[in-house]
């Protein structure tokens, strides 16, 4: 039974997802199983194949280099015990343009401090592309990531966020060496 997806990117990630002489491409289509047709005109992405697994794979490492993540971080997707996570910020602040930039700011912090905080305390990976956040990592550290990022867009202070990522850190470092 043939399976399919079609997906949305931005024009300016098609040449990020089909690599150098294609190489990001035939990657994923190799790993998954999956064959990638792209309109690069449109931006266009067509997934097909027999097995629905390799495909959803496949829809998901997509996602994330449209998104803005890099290809080699976009494939730790494959692995199981890691998921992709995507808040669109105009969820919590509407459309303004204004909000967006503030909001943005509050994430991204005063020289990428905040997010690369939140990536640090969290072991995953934050890209801010367009209206909304890409995490990637391992399924708890990315539900503890969100918790950070949706707390910050609603305007909480970035002292709270900061003590509150150190004790979960602190309750995950303590629960790994329990085990």
């Amino acid at each position: 039974m043939e399976f399919s997806y079609e997906l949305k990117v931005p024009k300016d990630r098609i040449a990020v997802l089909i690599g150098t002489k294609g190489s990001t491409k035939r990657k994923i289509e190799q790993i998954t199983h999956a064959k990638i047709d792209i309109d690069s005109d449109e931006g266009d992405v067509i997934l097909s194949g027999t097995d629905s697994l390799g495909l959803f794979t496949a829809r998901e490492v997509i996602r994330a280099i449209a998104r803005g993540f890099n290809p080699e971080i976009a494939l730790l997707v494959l692995k199981p015990e890691y998921s992709l996570e995507i808040i669109n910020m105009q969820d919590f602040i509407g459309k303004s343009k204004k909000s967006l930039e503030r909001v943005r700011a509050r994430v991204i912090g005063t020289e990428g401090k905040t997010r690369k905080f939140i990536e640090d305390a969290t072991e995953t990976y934050i890209v801010i592309y367009g209206k909304t956040i890409g995490i990637i990592g391992e399924i708890e550290k990315v539900t503890l990531a969100r918790q950070a990022i949706e707390t910050l867009l609603t305007g909480s202070p970035h002292a709270g966020v900061y003590r509150w990522l150190d004790k979960k850190r602190k309750e995950m470092r303590r629960d790994e060496v329990s085990l």
